[in-house]
């Protein structure tokens, strides 16, 4: 099957693929790379492959959402990738979760509509791949930074998050809210590639005046080497 979104052929991604929903982020990350290449521009799907450390990493944007992410881990399973990480921003619900911290999921409570159609409406419970948060704990206990490791929710609808929402989900024991985490591991989990997921913690869910760029950018460039670090450990 052709991909029709990620114009690439087998080859021009590399197995452990990172996912943030924003180009720019993508970008952020290419930057960091060597031998650097672009393989899609399509849609604003930028996709780079290049070398962090030795080790061969692409970083894919899903854009925002559920269904935009499913429709990228598809296709990029279809180019060859073995393990997909995203890596973007979430809101936090826990209280002794605060700006800037990071957040691995362990698994993502589906409240959107995508994972329902894969599933056919069947109770489900996607969940990361333990060997891909042990390395992602491992490298931020490492480095340090302060993190979080456990559940989240995926919701559709990032505006209709209110406090409420929050209280409710942290009665339930989320971490975070956000809103690709469910489809990710999903999708990776039928098509028998492993998944993970690092969020940086950006406001507090339900509540979307978030942290400034010039606070938010270190917290982003803390999760990126978190990710490739990761990425070294799990290609070893």
């Amino acid at each position: 099957m052709t991909p029709i979104h990620i114009r690439a052929q087998p080859g021009d991604v590399a197995e452990i693929v990172l996912l943030p929903g924003d180009p720019d982020r993508a970008t952020r990350v290419s930057d960091r790379l060597r031998d650097v290449r672009c393989y899609n521009e399509f849609r604003g799907l930028l996709g780079y492959k290049g070398i962090y450390n030795e080790v061969p990493v692409s970083v894919q944007t899903t854009g925002m959402g559920a269904p935009s992410a499913a429709i990228v881990v598809e296709e990029l399973a279809m180019l060859g990738a073995k393990i997909v990480i995203r890596i973007g921003t979430c809101g936090g619900v826990q209280p002794e979760i605060e700006a800037g911290d990071l957040v691995i999921a362990t698994a993502a409570s589906p409240l959107e509509g995508t994972t329902r159609q894969y599933v056919d409406n069947d109770a489900y419970a996607p969940a990361a791949t333990f060997r891909v948060v042990r390395a992602l704990v491992d490298t931020a206990e490492a480095a340090p930074v302060r993190y979080h490791v456990g559940p989240v929710a995926t919701e559709d609808a990032l505006y209709a998050v209110t406090p409420g929402w929050r209280e409710t989900w942290r009665s339930r024991g989320a971490l975070a809210q956000e809103m690709e985490a469910s489809a990710i591991f999903t999708v990776a989990a039928l098509r028998g590639l492993e998944a993970g997921c690092l969020l940086t913690v950006s406001n507090p869910a339900g509540q979307h005046d978030r942290m400034g760029d010039e606070e938010l950018g270190p917290a982003i460039d803390r999760m990126i080497n978190v990710a490739l670090e990761a990425a070294v450990r799990l290609s070893a």
